[in-house]
This record gives structure tokens, sequence and C-alpha cells, in this order.
């Protein structure tokens, strides 16, 4: 290791052009990585939903449609309006009642459940549905609805998940250079409290904005990214990494007492310890990333992989970005010095030690109910239930639930050869269903007795093609909720009645699904992010004991941190509940690791276990504390901020997390070191204490000094 060290130090000068030279190709790639604001596209390809979906867009040329509410507005009008919303790119039809009849002819001769589906004449309302044929987050889909949205006068309320779809885009284009910002003013206040140096935290942040901006640029390759992961990725990638560019500092510090005149190769030294300590340390931080790609749900994939990724290039601009700037700007590093303001807190480890006791009584009140608050903390699955009410979209969704008593829209694809008066009853019979406002397919618009061509050419190819033929159902229940899970239920029991190959489709039924398909992910990520990390530390520390005793710590930290919403009356996202327990997982579990790296040297040099357990925790709570505060700062900012429920939400936790895992590795890691220390080291290799021992003899100012006997 010392050979690249010296190698990365002769070469300092070619890396740092080098790494300047690749922000622009990573820039690029950048800017032209398209971002998905589309959720439920992440569902599996495989399910009935999801294919109905592609059925809609291939069979019926319609990938996603709206419904525009439209108050105290002259027939004639809305008739010229929707011409207009006709003539815009990517919309496929606008569709009103003079679609189907002349204006000439009064509405109220429609069937009455049609009338009733477009308009409410106390409310002076009516509807003009609106249809795209391209998908429902599709660039063009969104550009049609920006586009539409100057064509409607202010009576008029665009609604529908394609429109929520824009707004979320257009809410996180705004928010998420905001969210950096934030991250790396915290960041900076956080660092200059910590460190001896101001200048250093800007060379932090620079090392690592080189590998977040290589990270984000590389995204190119997978051809597009959740919001989600976008507006994470970078404040996440400085909250997890930054431990790296500590510890290198530290390193570099130490050996500069070493060669002493011969900063070369201090930093030499430095990063060759870098590589063996930061690498060890990220392979449990990636592996908690890569359980999240384990999911059905492939929003996981896309999070897990981009964040692994961060992760590995974070620890290589580590070893040789940061090692390269500190040495060609070591001379203003060495003026900027000062003493820490936050004092050296290794004296509270003494403390802690004696009062292991009352710990573990506190450990075991809190482990029950931290249990049953995380296992029954409620989750919402309502995408856009917690967006902001001014919001042009969720305000015309309310308008649409206030005027029509319609909560959520489901399609029904069954085959065109069903005959009409199969198709009649099959459509009576779901209006019979609690919570069905109406149901409307095009035998229900003309009756069994009058032919499908007598509908206009455009109406009759909206409602059926060569293979299917499409049935609207309105529904009084809103998406996500219990009742209206039930109906799809069964809605799917009378439709296999008439058509056991029709499908259910439409964002209500692709919700059940994802809440279905999340419930079996949660486990089996957690599982899995388990079960790998404690393998890594098994390995690691060839300990069949330290494994459990250190998963087990950070889990009950999860557990404090996912039951808090539990007792506060919080509803999470369902995201959260998958993914944060992993990520806490992941990325603090390094605090406990490098206490017990330090726990067990002292124990093979023959301390005993009391001296032992106090000497790693007061090596170790620096660092622990400011690595913690580093990673509460990249995220609470944006967990303020945040409009975006699943955004904020996300970062309160991880936030709140790293402050839990922070306390719990500092108190009951040292804890359960010193219950079960002849168990560990029993059951470990390279823990046992040689023939020597070392007494750890305590003053009254609580510092210490050792005896060898």
């Amino acid at each position: 290791m010392l050979n690249i060290g010296k190698f990365i130090v002769k070469f300092r000068i070619p890396i740092l052009i080098i790494s300047l030279a690749l922000l622009i190709p990573s820039a690029i790639g950048y800017f032209n990585t398209r971002v998905n604001y589309d959720i439920l596209s992440y569902l599996p390809k495989d399910i009935e939903t999801m294919k109905g979906q592609d059925i809609l867009l291939n069979d019926f040329g319609t990938g996603a449609f709206s419904l525009v509410v439209v108050e105290n507005m002259d027939p004639k009008d809305i008739s010229n309006m929707r011409q207009e919303i006709a003539n815009i790119p990517h919309v496929k039809d606008a569709i009103w009642y003079d679609s189907i009849m002349d204006l000439s002819i009064p509405m109220e001769l429609l069937p009455s459940d049609i009338y009733e589906f477009f308009n409410n004449k106390s409310q002076d309302s009516t509807l003009v549905a609106v249809l795209y044929d391209t998908s429902m987050s599709a660039d063009e889909t969104m550009k049609a609805i920006g586009d539409m949205r100057k064509v409607v006068s202010k009576d008029c309320f665009v609604s529908g998940m394609a429109a929520v779809v824009t707004d979320t885009k257009n809410l996180s284009d705004r928010e998420t250079p905001i969210y950096v910002v934030l991250a790396v003013i915290l960041a900076v206040v956080v660092l200059s409290l910590t460190m001896d140096s101001f200048i250093i935290p800007i060379f932090f942040l620079l090392n690592i904005g080189f590998s977040v901006v290589y990270n984000m640029g590389s995204n190119i390759f997978f051809g597009q990214i959740s919001y989600i992961t976008q507006a994470l990725a970078a404040v996440l990638q400085l909250g997890v990494t930054m431990d790296y560019s500590i510890f290198l500092w530290h390193s570099y510090q130490d050996e500069q007492k070493n060669y002493s005149g011969d900063n070369k190769l201090a930093m030499a030294h430095a990063i060759a310890n870098a590589i063996t300590s930061v690498v060890g340390s990220s392979v449990t931080t990636i592996a908690g990333f890569i359980a999240l790609c384990f999911m059905s749900f492939t929003l996981g994939l896309d999070l897990g992989v981009v964040m692994a990724k961060g992760v590995a290039l974070g620890v290589i601009s580590c070893v040789t970005i940061l090692p390269s700037m500190i040495l060609l700007f070591n001379g203003i590093i060495e003026k900027t010095k000062h003493k820490p303001i936050i004092p050296d807190l290794g004296k509270i480890a003494p403390f802690i030690v004696k009062f292991r006791f009352v710990i573990l009584i506190l450990f075991l009140l809190i482990v029950g109910p931290a249990y049953y608050g995380q296992s029954h903390t409620e989750v919402y699955y309502d995408l856009a239930g917690t967006l902001p009410e001014s919001l042009d979209s969720i305000a015309a969704n309310k308008k649409l639930d206030e005027n029509f008593n319609m909560g959520a829209t489901h399609m029904i694809l069954a085959s065109s050869d069903l005959t009409a008066k199969d198709a009649k009853d099959m459509i009576s019979e779901i209006k019979t269903l609690d919570g069905v406002k109406t149901a409307v397919g095009v035998d229900s618009i003309l009756g069994p007795a009058f032919p499908k061509e007598f509908l206009a050419a455009d109406i009759l190819d909206n409602l059926v093609s060569d293979k299917y033929q499409l049935i609207l159902v309105s529904s009084e229940y809103k998406v996500a909720s219990d009742e209206v899970n039930a109906q799809c239920g069964q809605i799917k029991d009378v439709i296999s009645k008439y058509d056991d190959k029709a499908m259910l489709i439409g964002e209500a039924p692709c919700t059940k699904d994802l809440i279905e398909i999340t419930n079996t992910d949660f486990n089996t990520v957690n599982a899995v992010s388990i079960g790998v990390i404690f393998v890594i530390i098994m390995f690691v520390f060839k300990s069949i004991s330290i494994p459990i005793v250190l998963v087990s710590t950070i889990e009950f930290a999860i557990f404090v941190n996912m039951g808090i919403p539990y007792y506060t009356h919080t509803t999470l996202p369902f995201v959260a509940s998958i993914v944060i327990g992993t990520i806490q997982l992941g990325s603090t579990v390094d605090y406990a690791i490098l206490m017990t790296n330090k726990y067990k040297v002292n124990r093979a040099a023959g301390m005993d276990k009391k001296g032992a357990v106090t000497d790693a925790l007061a090596g170790s709570v620096q660092s622990i504390i400011v690595s913690a505060l580093s990673f509460f700062a990249s995220t609470f900012g944006v967990g303020l901020y945040s409009k975006i429920d699943m955004i904020s939400a996300l970062c309160s936790l991880m936030a709140r997390g790293a402050l839990i895992s922070m306390v719990v590795v500092l108190t009951v890691l040292p804890t359960f070191f010193m219950v079960f220390d002849k168990i560990i080291i029993h059951t470990s290799i390279g823990f046992k204490p040689k023939n020597r021992e070392v007494k750890l003899t305590y003053n009254q100012d609580s510092s210490y000094e050792t005896q060898q006997l």
C-alpha cells in the first residue's frame, strides 16, 4: 500500500489535472441523464397492471389521461377550448359532449350515468377528458400538460396523475440544487467546529464534490434515474463519505509527527493507512446499498446502484484527489490552523463505562417499545396526497373530488369479442359495487340495440381496438385507501366472470400492487442487508459473537428511529420503511467497527476488559461524533426545507438516525462489550489477552494512565 501512496504523491499534479478534466464529461453526462418522476413505473414489468399499461399504449395509442374540471363556462367556449387542447402536440384526443353530439342537442338526452359522469349541474361544472399518446411520465406528456395549462382559463383545473408527475418534476427541479447548498453550508458549520483548520473543510467538500459529479454523470449509462435518487444521491454521498476525508486528514497529521519535515512521505503513509481502513470501512456501507437492489420494486435498484457507486467513487477520490489537494495547498492549510472549537470528548468514556448497568437497564426498557413502535408505524402510498396543496394538480384533484365525488378512475381492458349483452351486464354489475360512482363503456353508451359504428370514429378508436375494449370506472374512494383496494378486488372478481383474461389497470390498481410488493420487499431487504453485513463483520473480525453484538446495536438504533413516528402519530412514506433501516445500518455500522477495532487491539495487548473498553471508547468518541454530525448536517437541512414529503421524511429520518446511532454506539456498545467480554474473547480470533496484562488507572479528573503488570 505504501508504494501506491508514493505513486499518488509523485503524480499528484497529473492526478489533479485528470480529475478536473473528468468533470467535463461527467457534467455532460449529468445534464443528459433523464430523470423519471413516476414512482409507479418502477413496479415489476411482468405484473398485470404494468402489462395493461403497455396494451393501452400499444393498442389504443393512449399512454395517459387527464380530467379537466371546467366551471362557469359557456358550452361554446368549452367546445372551442376542447378543440384547442386537442391540437396540442401529443394530445391524442380531447373528449367532451360535442365529441358525441351536436351542441344544439340538449345534454340531458345522454344516458343518465354518462351525463352524471361528465356534469354537475348544481356546481355549473363539467369534465373534459384529455388523452395523451405518450406515457404518464414521458417528457412529451409533461410538456403537453404545460401547454394545456396555458390554453385553459382560470376556472379550469387539470387533474390526474400525469399532472401530478408534471408538478413533482417542476418542484423537484427547483428544490434539488438547494438541497446541495443546504448540505454544504451545514457541513461547513460542523467541520469548522470540529476540525483544526478553517480551510480544510473546503477541500473536503471539493473532494466529495468531484466524486458526486462523477457519480451523477456516470448515471447516463443507466439511461435514467428516479427523481428521489437524483434528490438524495448528492446529500447522502456527502454524509456517508465525509468520514473517509476526515480519516485521511487525521492520519496525515499523525504521520507528520513521525516524518517531520517530509510532508510527501507523511502523506504516502497516510494514503496507505487510508486505503487499508477506508476500503474496509466502505465495504459495509456499499453492502447496505447493494441490499436495496434485491427489491422487486426497482426503485431500490435505482437508488442502491447509484449510492453504492457513489461510495466507491468517494473512496477513490479520498485516496487520490484529496491528498493531491492537501499537498498542493499545504501552506495555506498550515496558516489557517486553529484549535478545534469542540474539545476532546474522550473524557466521557470512564463515566459511560461506570454507569454501564444503568445503560443496560435503559436498553432493556426501551428495546420492547421501540420494536413495537417500528413494526406498527403507519405508512402511506398515496403519491399525491402529501404534496403541497398549492400545486395546480393537487388543487385540481381536490376540485374533482368536490364537484364530482371522484377519487380514483379505473380502466378495464376486456376482449373486443365480448358480446354487447355481456358487456352491458358486466358494467351493470360493477355499478352495484360499493363506492363505484359509474362505469362507462361503448356498450353502455349505445346500448345493445345500436351498432358500435353509430359512434364517431375517433370516439370508437378510443374505446375499442382489434383485441380489446376499454371500460372506465369512476370510484368515490381515494387511491391507496383500504376501501379502493377492496373495491379493486371486487371489480376483478366481476370481470373475470365475463372475461377471464380481462385486466384492471389504473393508478389505484397499480398502487394496490405497490403495497403488496413493497411489503415483501421490506422483509427481503432487511434480511439481505443484515445477512451480508453480518458475514462481512464475521470475516473482518474472525468472530461469531462480534457480528451479533454490532448488528444488534445498530438494529436497536434503527428500532428507536423508526419507532418514534408511531408514538408521535406520524405517517411515513412507504419508501422510508424499506430503505431507512438498510441505509442506517450500512452507513452507521462503521461507528461500531471503529470502536471494535480499538477494543480488539487493547484486549489482544493484554489490557483488562474495563481498561480495553474505556480506552476504545475514549479513542473513538471524537471520530464518531464528527462523523455522525457530518451525516446529520448533510440531511437535516433538506428534511426541513423540502416540500416533497417523500424527500423531506427520508432526510429527516436519516438525520435523526445518525444521531441515534451515535448515542447508541457510544453508550450501548461499550456496555455490551463489558457484559459479553468473556463470550467475545472465546468466540473470536485475536481478542484473547496475552500473558501480560495492563491495568488502567483512573485519576480524579477522569483522565487515565496504563500500568504494565
